[in-house]
């Protein structure tokens, strides 16, 4: 009897960018996903959203999420490396300040149900059950999807969210749309 291939994880990635040509950089960040998934990329619309949590005059964010199959052998740790060596590409610079402008945010949300804390990951992502700007593109995706230590999906979830975000959906993202 032959044993089944390993499958790989379903990831996620919420994207945020508010500095610089942030749809650009957006699409470029998808590109770049793209190019590490083993299978099933999709990339949600793109969505203008109010600053959450951020210092007085912080310019809109533009936000996307995107989700794919990981290569068999990825882990959830240098997948994140492999973010945030992108957005220090992207020109995002060491924190000075929490929630400070950046051109681009690359969050891990998801890593199959690969559950984690560390000091350096936190799997599944959390806040982002509390975030609209991560609910709202990633309902286009994967709307019935129950993230580990969730009780409820992820429309479910963004339809009982008390929030006093703003957002637009403000065109097309997915990769197919460049």
């Amino acid at each position: 009897m032959n044993p089944q291939p390993p499958t790989a994880p379903t990831v996620v990635v919420a994207l945020g960018s508010n500095l610089g040509e942030s749809h650009d950089i957006l699409h470029e960040a998808f590109a770049q996903l793209r190019s590490i998934a083993d299978d099933n990329f999709k990339a949600s619309s793109l969505w203008q959203s109010s600053p959450v949590d951020c210092p007085p005059g912080s310019p809109d964010f533009v936000n996307a999420a995107a989700t794919f199959q990981a290569r068999v052998g990825e882990t959830a740790e240098s997948l994140l490396g492999q973010l945030q060596q992108w957005e220090r590409e992207a020109g995002r610079r060491p924190k000075r300040q929490l929630n400070e402008p950046r051109p681009l945010d690359l969050d891990l949300i998801l890593f199959g149900q690969e559950t984690r804390s560390t000091p350096t990951l936190v799997l599944p992502h959390p806040r982002a059950a509390q975030r609209r700007f991560v609910l709202e593109p990633l309902c286009e995706l994967l709307p019935d999807l129950v993230p580990p230590g969730w009780n409820h999906s992820v429309r479910e979830t963004l339809a009982a969210l008390k929030s006093g975000e703003v957002l637009e959906r403000i065109g097309p993202g997915g990769f197919e749309a460049r």
